[in-house]
């Protein structure tokens, strides 16, 4: 293996590495802001607990959406609101609906359990967190494998044109992954 095949190697998991990351640090950020907007609507305009959480949530998702889509994994253009905002937002809410429950299963069992308002305090944000944990491994694996997975192959590995397009497809290698272009033909149209 010479040189540039280790860093050929290497370079797929490092940007993985990097996404993960940027990821992570978006779901800091946007979490955050749903906590700030929570608490601003529920102690400030004295909105229904439940209802603060739920425009506090879709204010964080349409947050997280826009920064998860280009800042993490470099996606440019228009939003394809059957393939991505849509399965998106049904994760974000399914996360709050997942966290609601397990807050409202944790708050009984503390309720039933005898235990002080600290404990049970600290119990609920426990399950809250617990839940919207699970919720962003199982969101990070769908965007990378599903939503956003053709934008974000190694460079020199070309789109393969989808169906309908006027250039044919390129040969696929094995395990349907396009064969790389050679340096000659690369920037060069092809004569129609």
């Amino acid at each position: 293996m010479t040189l540039r095949d280790a860093v050929r190697v290497r370079r797929p998991a490092d940007r993985l590495g990097q996404r993960i990351i940027r990821c992570f640090s978006v779901s800091v950020l946007t979490t955050a802001l749903s906590l700030v907007t929570l608490a601003a609507f529920t102690a400030a305009v004295g909105v229904t607990a439940w209802i603060a959480n739920v425009l506090a949530t879709g204010l964080g998702t349409v947050v997280s959406y826009r920064l998860n889509r280009r800042w993490v994994w470099g996606r440019r253009g228009a939003d394809d609101p059957w393939r991505e905002v849509l399965p998106f937002w049904a994760m974000s809410f399914t996360g709050l609906t997942l966290s609601t429950l397990l807050v409202a299963g944790a708050e009984h069992w503390a309720r039933a359990a005898g235990l002080g308002s600290a404990a049970r305090t600290g119990l609920v944000l426990l399950a809250s967190a617990a839940g919207y944990a699970v919720l962003w491994v199982a969101q990070f694996v769908v965007l990378e494998r599903l939503l956003f997975v053709e934008h974000h192959r190694p460079p020199g590995v070309p789109t393969v044109p989808p169906d309908g397009a006027d250039e044919p497809a390129l040969p696929a290698r094995a395990g349907g992954t396009p064969a790389l272009v050679p340096t000659s033909l690369r920037g060069k149209k092809r004569a129609r």
